[in-house]
């Protein structure tokens, strides 16, 4: 199983809630969480099937930015 990191916007419990049907309905997913305590507010997602740019795709589409993180 890969995880990835993300630098993102995502900053607060709404912005949360308005990725999670973006993020939970990409097949695929087997776990994720944001850490909005984190100054650079990092999203870590689990799969075995996606890559990095499919999970940026999906957050982008959600409104909000995604860079990863080496």
């Amino acid at each position: 199983m890969s995880t990835y990191k993300f630098k993102t916007t995502i900053n607060c419990g709404s912005c949360v809630k308005a990725v999670t049907p973006h993020l939970n309905k990409l097949e695929g997913v087997e776990e994720w969480k944001v850490d909005t305590n984190n100054p650079d507010k990092i999203l870590e997602v689990k799969s075995e099937k996606l890559d990095a740019q499919e999970i940026k795709t999906a957050v982008e589409k959600a409104g909000f930015k995604a860079e990863p993180v080496q």
